[in-house]
């Protein structure tokens, strides 16, 4: 019963990872060419590789020493090339603080 569970986790893990990945992915298809250059981050078809891999690894291969690697690549950019991207290429909240009314800030009438 306990090795039951054991393997369930598993597999909602493996499921999670490849999730991940293949977001991960997504996002890196999707994402202009030059903004990857503009925010001085790696060219596209070097994530698109990875990440492609990746999801390859995960589908085909499940060796967990080379799934924990692409889960750290697929982190890697959604926590920090997406961000730079998405501010490079216009994405993300036009206004600066989340107090800003449709005419500027709003200061509380100080």
């Amino acid at each position: 019963m306990l090795l039951e569970a054991f393997g369930s986790i598993l597999q909602l893990l493996y499921l999670a990872m490849l999730v991940l990945a293949v977001v991960a992915l997504v996002f890196a298809v999707t994402a202009r060419e030059d903004a990857y250059r503009a925010a001085d981050k790696q060219k596209k078809s070097f994530w698109l590789i990875i990440l492609g891999v990746t999801v390859f690894v995960n589908l085909v291969i499940p060796i967990l020493f080379l799934q924990i690697a692409g889960v750290v690549a697929s982190i890697v950019f959604m926590v920090d090339v997406r961000p730079a991207i998405k501010a490079v290429s216009g994405g993300g909240r036009r206004g600066g603080s989340s107090s800003d009314g449709p005419y500027g800030p709003y200061n509380g009438g100080r």
